[in-house]
């Protein structure tokens, strides 16, 4: 049976957010990045869906929705824009131009007339100047929006502590009170639920029949440390004086350099350093080496069999900026609710012509 919602994903990356989608009834009728890696990957497992690769700043509005077909209300619009320009990590926000990419998607909004828009975005963007400006042009093309929420991941069964600001644009005052009122009731997953099972492999080892399953091959130094650190949840602390680098001996700075995962515990937020100890607590709960690829994929809990193009570093970046597969799927009964109330208002009905099925 034909999926009976549509959606349009902006700034899909490697397509986290449209494989959620799909696997909960939406029909991804056409996405679009500029990112060339991130769309390899992206094809790789979102054949079906037309992919623009292009910056936003060149696309029509109109565009995504170009090939010829029948006529129809596009229901979800998702801008998950790029988080850079808001996070607390980045020291040259202010100069990064970036910033302005979420209110280029307002053209879409404007243009096509969804039922529904969902943004998604750091804890950061609450209060910047870019999201009053967006919230007050959304208004003004008649969308009624709700308060940036945050929420954690880890509440919608993601096995990682991952903060998250969320909020949507509706045609109807009902779907915002829907969304500001919602909260799933999932159980909490861990990092044992996650990878517990995959093989077990030493420091540049690879799984022979996953090739993303593969661990770093470590410098010495670094496998002495490791072997030294408590498994299940050690860190830093746990090396002698002598293994210590000289900015780490006060245990204050970089706390999680080093750190193991705890079992059964969540994983911390994974960022585009997520298989290197250098950069975090990524080191695997009890094997000397950091987690593989495949297991940092499975933290944001894409499918075991997500493919991904490009090297290494490419894929750690895909992975490290991708929205949490099982999130969005959180969020999805919810979205449904708000396209439904905003069916029943049919006198907004701008009809469009739908891409290709995804």
């Amino acid at each position: 049976m034909r999926p009976s919602y549509n959606a349009i994903d902006l700034f899909c990356g490697s397509g986290a957010v449209t494989a959620a989608l799909k696997k909960r009834g939406f029909r991804v009728v056409s996405a679009v990045d500029n990112d060339p890696v991130a769309c390899r990957t992206y094809r790789l497992n979102h054949r079906r869906v037309r992919l623009i690769e292009d910056d936003i700043r060149n696309i029509r509005p109109e565009a995504p929705l170009d090939d010829s077909g029948r006529s129809e209300q596009l229901d979800l619009l998702v801008i998950c824009a790029p988080c850079q320009p808001f996070s607390s990590q980045n020291r040259k926000k202010t100069n990064d131009d970036r910033a302005t990419l979420l209110l280029e998607a307002l053209k879409f909004a404007e243009e096509i007339s969804p039922w529904c828009v969902f943004v998604e975005n750091v804890p950061g963007i609450a209060s910047s100047t870019i999201l009053r400006d967006f919230r007050q042009r959304l208004t003004g093309a008649g969308y009624f929006i709700s308060r940036p929420r945050t929420i954690n991941a880890a509440d919608f069964g993601v096995p990682q502590r991952r903060v998250r600001c969320v909020m949507v644009a509706c045609k109807s005052e009902a779907g915002v009170r829907l969304f500001e009122d919602y909260s799933p009731k999932l159980e909490r997953s861990t990092v044992r639920m996650a990878i517990g099972k995959l093989r077990q492999l030493r420091a540049g080892e690879s799984d022979p029949n996953d090739a993303l399953h593969a661990a770093r091959q470590h410098q010495a130094l670094a496998l002495e440390r490791l072997m030294h650190i408590q498994h299940d949840g050690g860190g830093r602390k746990d090396l002698p004086d002598r293994l210590r680098l000289k900015c780490h001996k006060d245990d204050k700075s970089f706390s999680d350099v080093y750190g193991r995962m705890r079992w059964d515990d969540l994983a911390p937020t994974l960022t585009t350093g997520c298989d290197d100890v250098t950069k975090g607590r990524f080191a695997h709960p009890e094997q000397d080496r950091a987690i593989t690829l495949r297991e940092a994929a499975l933290l944001q809990t894409f499918s075991p069999t997500y493919r991904f193009s490009g090297n290494r570093s490419d894929i750690a970046r895909q992975i490290g900026n991708a929205v949490p597969v099982a999130m969005v799927e959180g969020l999805v009964p919810v979205l449904k609710r708000i396209i439904r109330e905003g069916r029943k208002n049919r006198h907004t009905r701008k009809p469009i012509k739908t891409a290709a099925r995804g």
